[in-house]
């Protein structure tokens, strides 16, 4: 099988995004039993702010399979084709996160009964620090918990 290769993201990419995000996302929110507030990519990376971020994709064999969004302090965007779930895409993207970043403790947020995005941080070496309940960022209508997660470094 041909190699991943992580990339800058292009303008060229957007749609593939939009198909990854939108089909992943739903998937997302109905694990925290939330379907209703979803928001298409269309308008949720500009309510949320997805070009602020430090954008990057996951190719392979010229496919997109996947993106992340991050800051030096914060992986805020994680997304991987629903199709290739279960193959280290997301595996891969968390570790040249990890990689390209150096504050420590770096984070993530996670929702409430997202169980599969859970273990994968869990995995990674990240640890729950905390849990909150707020507003739902995008779509403040929503109220969600989020599981608060840190990675130091340190096993």
């Amino acid at each position: 099988m041909q190699e991943w290769i992580i990339r800058d993201y292009q303008e060229k990419d957007w749609p593939r995004l939009m198909e990854i995000h939108d089909a992943a996302r739903m998937q997302e929110l109905s694990l925290a039993g939330l379907e209703d507030a979803f928001l298409p990519l269309e308008q949720a990376a500009e309510r949320e702010g997805l070009f602020d971020y430090t954008l990057k994709v996951a190719e392979q064999a010229g496919e997109i399979v996947g993106f992340t969004a991050y800051t030096s302090e914060e992986l805020a965007w994680l997304y991987v084709d629903p199709a290739r779930m279960r193959q280290g895409i997301g595996r891969k993207l968390t570790a040249f996160v990890l990689e390209q970043t150096s504050v420590r403790p770096f984070s993530v947020e996670v929702l409430e009964g997202n169980l599969p995005a859970i273990r994968l941080y869990e995995k990674a070496g990240f640890r729950e620090v905390r849990r909150c309940t707020g507003q739902m960022p995008g779509n403040e209508s929503f109220q969600v918990t989020v599981l608060q997660m840190e990675y130091t470094g340190i096993e």
